[in-house]
């Protein structure tokens, strides 16, 4: 039995390689090339070790695109909190045979390109786009979105509200009838349910949601450049910029070393907070 076990270990092992060498390739190799980068300037001689890079990662100016796109992306996911929640609710609760077509309505635009999906947003929040025209029909005086952090917000409340849901879904989905029946039994009303119950089971699928959307709303750059108009500069833009226009690789690698550090922290403390809520809420009462 010792043996078969062994044969069928190295031979899920095997099975393993190909994957061990795709993430070195394609995985540590880059990054280790990023890291190198960060720590490097180039002058007469050569590349030579230097914190420079770093230094003016902290400058003033960049200082304020790091806290813009912060504040726009934390905003954006909390805002997909409180969206995504109630209808990760409403999904959970229609019949089972149901809910895969709803989900598979729910998330059928992103099928479609992000670029185009973002996109058509410039024209309903244009000048003359959808809203103002409807505006103006009705008697109201138009209003000017586009191009403003408003208009960044939206983009990604829209294209990453998804991320939040589906995760608060599996969650809520998972809870137990019996809990919630013995519940009720014991003379709890549906708030209590909800607030004891519910809502501590379904924060594994909250925490999750949350992940997935604060770090590509953090990082992205096309929704900024499309609905921000170049006017609202986030990191993710200063990263792109300093690669493809500027051609100032080590201070493109600072940024996104600095980026990263920054959202490892902010994942080991929700994942440090989520375990002290399991801990904390381990019991249930009424």
């Amino acid at each position: 039995m010792n043996k078969i076990s062994r044969r069928l270990s190295r031979k899920n092992s095997f099975f393993a390689y190909p994957y061990c060498l795709w993430s070195v390739v394609f995985i540590v190799v880059p990054l280790l090339l990023v890291v190198y980068y960060s720590f490097v300037i180039k002058n007469d001689s050569g590349y030579v070790f230097s914190l420079q890079n770093y230094k003016l990662v902290f400058n003033t100016l960049n200082a304020k695109v790091f806290l813009r796109s912060f504040g726009l992306a934390g905003l954006a996911t909390l805002l997909c909190v409180v969206i995504g929640y109630p209808v990760a609710y409403l999904i959970s609760k229609f019949h089972p045979s149901k809910r895969g077509t709803i989900i598979i309505l729910f998330i059928l635009p992103m099928w479609m390109n992000f670029l185009l999906r973002t996109y058509a947003w410039v024209a309903i929040l244009g000048k003359n786009g959808l809203i103002n025209t409807f505006l103006g029909a009705i008697g109201l005086g138009s209003i000017n979105i586009l191009y403003t952090n408003y208009a960044v917000i939206l983009g990604m409340v829209y294209n990453f509200l998804p991320f939040m849901v589906l995760p608060i879904y599996t969650s809520l989905s998972k809870v137990d009838e019996e809990l919630i029946n013995a519940a009720k039994d014991l003379g709890a009303n549906n708030a209590t349910v909800f607030r004891k119950i519910i809502f501590p089971l379904s924060l594994p699928g909250v925490y999750s949601g949350i992940t997935m959307v604060f770090m590509p709303a953090v990082t992205t750059f096309a929704i900024s450049r499309l609905l921000g108009g170049g006017r609202v500069m986030l990191v993710g833009d200063l990263i792109e910029q300093q690669f493809t226009v500027v051609g100032d690789w080590n201070f493109g690698s600072a940024i996104s070393m600095c980026l990263m550090i920054i959202i490892m922290l902010s994942m080991a403390f929700m994942s440090k907070y989520e375990d002290a809520n399991e801990v904390e809420g381990g019991g249930f009462l009424f």
